[in-house]
Formats: structure tokens, sequence, C-alpha cells
């Protein structure tokens, strides 16, 4: 690993630490009881987005079902709250 930018940053008084000229807006943070930090970049998704994969899958079991192609329903009445 090669580390390509160090630089010493405080707390402000709202307990926020600023990150500088970073590529990334949203981070992953791990804390350790020693008080090591590591935070991991993280890109996040839309949530109305839904991969190429999912929809050829979808698409795929949506064929299946009108050629009568299904499983045995499952019984979802044992998952219910009893009152």
């Amino acid at each position: 690993m090669t580390v390509t930018v160090e630089y010493e940053t405080k707390l402000d008084t709202k307990k926020r630490c600023v990150i500088r000229d970073s590529k990334y807006e949203y981070f992953h943070v791990t804390e350790y009881d020693n008080g090591r930090v590591i935070l991991e970049p993280r890109v996040l998704v839309k949530p109305t987005e839904i991969s190429r994969k999912t929809l050829r899958m979808m698409d795929k079991s949506v064929a299946h079902l009108k050629k009568g192609k299904s499983g045995k329903a499952i019984d979802l009445d044992s998952l219910r709250d009893k009152e």
C-alpha cells in the first residue's frame, strides 16, 4: 500500500472532521478501542436502479411462470404473529 496523502486534522466544535480534496462523498467508518479510525470509501447506488443481471433474472422468472414452470406454493401462515 502506498500513502498518497497524510495530514493532521482535529474535530471541530460539532465533533466533525474534514477530509481534504476527497474523491469520495461517503465513507464506512470503523473505530477501534485503541483510538484507531479507518475510513473506507463507499459509492452508493440509487435504490431505484436495478442491475442488468437482476433484470435478466426477473425476465427469466416471469417467462418460466408464464410457461407454467413454477415451484410449489409456500405456506406463510406459520410466519404470522399469533394474537
